[in-house]
């Protein structure tokens, strides 16, 4: 029977009775995959964007979607029937994302600090497709296509364009999320002329080889010179997405103070202090801070988990667990003080995209930084006064940075294929987003003194010795 889910981006996506599609239909019923129905994709961005409660689940299908869209054209302009090579790629954009926990990548940053594996989504996603429910499943499609899946997303064995389709710069991933991301949030902004770009999308060879010695070529996807334009809106709408959503001040505020919360409840727990965070100890969270291995444990952890448990931690005894835990469900934010882009207005107030320039920004930025840092080890108390927040983003990666020919977006011109940053002054011209952020309570007086005074001290500082 044909299986259909209607959806806000791209209305209805059907399931044939093929078996492809009736196995990776059935992937879907399992337990790690629906309990991405319970990982927002944005995670706290519908705290600033109301509309932004969008799950995991919702963005999977989609990416399945608009990859058996790009599927179609690579199969009709190669001449071939569907491969094991496309039943793989089409497997593993259904379930790339299967090991995202709660709040997705600020869990990873919890990971990252307490050196916690589950709590990488590619370890993660890695485990459930070789080792799981879903292993079983996709294997009905041929022995070892879960197998083969998993390595499509850890991006390993030979490159072929439909690796390109899961992973590259112009991937199903990113044709769905930034078009997803900006219907859900309601932004105007970073739109794309996705049926242009897809009527324009061609089967193109590239080089390869080793210390630019080559040693044959590869297919991959490139756009027609005619796509110019649409491939230019594409990278800029994909940028400015970072700043206006991802990036949002109030977004990652709220995140920073998950991660203080969440580690500061796994330390607790490690050390036997359970009842202090206001869990119960058969909690999922707190099973999870003992067990950090336990595969079945992680699964039971999602957004609707850590939700659920912040009244209970509002009523706990250690007092940044309280405290966290209550502004975070009542979003009682920390207050921003948007430091980078304090200096970059004394020092840079015309935006020169000067290199000088933009160097004594960063200087500034670090001196700021470490002037921070002192006043923390200092003035801490029972948890961090100060929550600093630094990123980088780069708007397009260039040949010497991608990873490889497959990861470029190619355009195809009367001289050959020619990457878009070569073909496009646009592209070209575009420089990385920094943020670097502080972020302090409207109560901490004192602590709001302290970073004022550093940051205008640090200021009067770099232009005195920029003149």
């Amino acid at each position: 029977m044909v299986q259909r889910i209607r959806d806000p981006l791209h209305d209805i996506v059907e399931f044939s009775t093929s078996e492809l599609e009736r196995i990776l239909w059935k992937a879907m019923q399992t337990r790690p995959f629906q309990r991405l129905r319970r990982v927002k994709q944005l995670g706290f961005s519908d705290l600033v964007y109301p509309g932004a409660s969008h799950s995991r689940f919702a963005h999977s299908v989609g990416v399945f979607h608009t990859a058996r869209q790009l599927m179609e054209i690579i199969r009709l302009q190669l001449d071939e029937r569907q491969s094991s090579k496309e039943t793989t790629s089409l497997a593993a954009a259904l379930v790339h994302d299967l090991g995202h926990g709660p709040f997705s990548h600020a869990f990873e940053e919890v990971g990252k600090r307490l050196k916690l594996k589950l709590a990488n989504h590619e370890d993660m996603s890695d485990i459930l497709i070789r080792d799981s429910e879903v292993t079983g499943v996709l294997n009905e499609l041929g022995s070892g296509t879960a197998s083969d899946t998993a390595d499509i997303i850890l991006k390993g064995g030979v490159k072929t364009v439909h690796h390109a389709v899961v992973s590259s710069q112009f991937d199903a991933d990113r044709l769905d999320y930034m078009r997803r991301d900006r219907l859900m949030t309601g932004t105007q902004h970073s739109a794309i002329d996705f049926p242009w770009l897809m009527a324009n999308l061609e089967i193109g060879s590239v080089p390869i080889g080793v210390d630019d010695v080559e040693t044959g070529k590869i297919d991959t996807l490139v756009l027609g010179p005619k796509s110019v334009y649409a491939a230019e809106a594409f990278v800029l709408g994909l940028f400015q997405l970072y700043p206006t959503v991802y990036f949002h001040k109030t977004t990652r505020g709220a995140e920073k103070l998950f991660s203080e919360l969440l580690v500061r409840a796994v330390e607790l727990a490690r050390m036997k202090n359970i009842k202090s965070t206001g869990l119960p100890k058969n909690h999922p969270l707190i099973k999870f801070a003992l067990n950090p291995e336990d595969v079945d444990i992680a699964l039971s952890l999602d957004d609707t988990v850590i939700w659920g448990a912040l009244s209970l931690m509002c009523e706990g005894s250690d007092p940044l667990i309280s405290e966290y835990a209550c502004r975070l469900r009542d979003r009682k934010l920390f207050k921003c003080v948007d430091i980078r882009n304090i200096v970059s207005g004394k020092i840079n107030p015309k935006s020169s995209n000067d290199l000088g320039i933009k160097y004594q920004v960063d200087v500034c930025c670090k001196a700021i930084d470490e002037k921070i840092d002192e006043w923390k080890a200092a003035n801490e108390g029972a948890g961090p006064r100060v929550l600093k927040d630094e990123a980088t983003r780069s708007p397009y990666k260039s040949i010497e940075i991608s990873k490889g020919p497959l990861d470029r977006i190619n355009i195809r011109t009367s001289e050959g294929l020619i990457d878009l940053k070569e073909r496009s002054a646009v592209v070209a011209a575009l420089q990385d987003f920094k943020l670097f952020r502080a972020y302090i309570s409207f109560e901490d007086s004192l602590a709001k003194d302290a970073i004022t005074k550093i940051v205008e001290g640090e200021i009067e500082t770099c232009l005195k010795q920029k003149h």
